[in-house]
């Protein structure tokens, strides 16, 4: 399993870039001059998503009725999903 370490980094090193340059829409060579900087970033993200994954497991843990905010939580994502298919915009300010 050690020997599949560096090969395995690699890919995903290569899999980051790739799909950074396809989604900025930039050269490949671009891309892999900023592969530092797309692999902190993407860990900073990874990083994030954990902490606030392991946040909201312990909120749903402490409740007194996990099923209720688990529900709550559900309905406000569906939510926002359903305003922003049909492209409601909130008032802006100015």
């Amino acid at each position: 399993m050690r020997v599949m370490r560096i090969p395995v980094a690699l890919a995903a090193v290569f899999g980051l870039v790739v799909a950074t340059a396809a989604i900025m829409s930039w050269p490949l060579e671009r891309a892999i001059y900023l592969a530092p900087v797309i692999v902190v970033g993407a860990a900073a993200v990874v990083g994030l998503l954990l902490l606030w994954g392991k946040v909201a497991l312990q909120a749903i843990r402490d409740s007194r009725r996990p099923r209720l905010v688990v529900g709550l939580w559900l309905a406000g994502l569906a939510l926002l999903a359903l305003l922003t298919l049909l492209g409601v915009e909130l008032p802006r300010e100015g």
